[in-house]
């Protein structure tokens, strides 16, 4: 999963990206201080991971990993090549889904782009942006479709959902705040549009309010009114105490959250709504050579998780032996779940769940 990290210039973006993966953005006070695209790669935090590991004394432990990619502040007239705008928006384009970081403090040390904080304004700025770029590669789409439409009229559903985006957008709607049937769902992923990739909203607060005021910030309260509008997710989040804690110990860690009243980190949150909003869980591998978590969408058939192993145990897949995690727990070994007949052997129509700890059996 790769989640591209933007938002206006000095909102809190970098100084974030940074926290969450120790990968030394340069973070100052002045636009563009990111000109190329920062990459960090963070593991995915899983007890279960950490559980097996204890079981099997693994030679390898290998989490889940996440990509964070920190793209350089965008303003007004991006899609237009303002600033360097088409730069960011290729760079948008390539990720999964966009982690929009937005300023909910008041400090007058940090210079505003727009000389002022103002939620909907700056979510707007970027948004915006956001539009106008779908909205030209949009026109080219109801061109071509149109041509297809004189010749078969069976390609007037698709025009016309096409135009119902186009109108949306030509709204400054978002093509996320959109609803689509399955088969819509299916068209409008093909058209690659940046408004219509999942979005986390970040509202960056200051300690005290992000400690004892989160509900009462009446900048954070625009942001959540915006992401229900969009159907986004939205995360309250201080980059400063995330800059405090990324370079403690574990315990340490754990102790300073304890303290601040706080049950996980940014980057715990960050991920937990990454995967809902892109809709995945992690099927996980164990024995003594290795230990290991994979990534899949919810849905996924046995023969293509396999796949995501090698292709070959796609390809040759003969059945599963799967068993639930928390049966493993509760059976303290697996010879003891297969006992208990917790095992079970899985075909090619088995739907995998979060959790599953699976052994494929294949033959090419």
């Amino acid at each position: 999963m790769k989640l591209g990290m933007v938002g206006l210039p000095n909102v809190g973006k970098s100084t974030l990206f940074n926290a969450i993966t120790n990968a030394g953005a340069e973070s100052a006070n002045y636009p563009f201080c990111t000109i190329e695209p920062n990459v960090g790669v963070v593991s995915v935090p899983d007890e279960r991971l950490d559980k097996l590991a204890e079981m099997y004394h693994p030679q390898k432990f290998t989490p889940a990993v996440l990509e964070f990619v920190d793209i350089a502040g965008l303003v007004r007239g991006a899609s237009k090549g303002e600033g360097l705008g088409n730069k960011f928006l290729a760079d948008i384009r390539e990720v999964d889904a966009i982690v929009h970081v937005v300023r909910c403090f008041e400090d007058d040390n940090i210079i505003h782009v727009d000389g002022s904080v103002d939620p909907r304004r700056d979510v707007e700025t970027i948004n915006l942006e956001l539009i106008f770029s779908d909205l030209e590669i949009l026109e080219r789409r109801i061109d071509k479709t149109t041509k297809l439409v004189r010749g078969d009229k069976k390609y007037q559903p698709e025009l016309d959902l096409q135009l119902s985006i186009k109108e949306c957008l030509e709204a400054g709607k978002s093509v996320r705040s959109m609803e689509f049937s399955e088969e819509e769902k299916a068209l409008v992923k093909n058209y690659a549009l940046l408004s219509y990739k999942p979005v986390i909203y970040v509202a960056n607060m200051s300690e005290d309010d992000f400690i004892n005021r989160i509900d009462t910030n009446p900048y954070y309260q625009e942001v959540c009114g915006i992401a229900a509008e969009e159907h986004a997710g939205v995360l309250p989040i201080c980059a400063k105490i995330e800059e405090e804690i990324s370079d403690m110990s574990p315990d340490d860690k754990r102790m300073f959250l304890e303290e601040m009243h706080l049950d996980e980190s940014g980057l715990d949150r960050i991920i937990k709504e990454g995967y809902s909003l892109l809709g995945l869980i992690s099927y996980l591998t164990a024995g003594e050579p290795e230990v290991r978590a994979w990534t899949i969408t919810k849905g996924t058939k046995a023969p293509q998780a396999a796949g995501k192993i090698h292709t070959d145990f796609e390809r040759g897949f003969i059945r599963a032996e799967v068993v639930s995690f928390q049966d493993l727990m509760d059976c303290g070994t697996m010879a003891a779940a297969k006992e208990k007949g917790l095992v079970r052997l899985e075909g090619k129509e088995y739907i995998m769940q979060d959790g599953d700890i699976v052994l494929f059996r294949f033959n090419v």
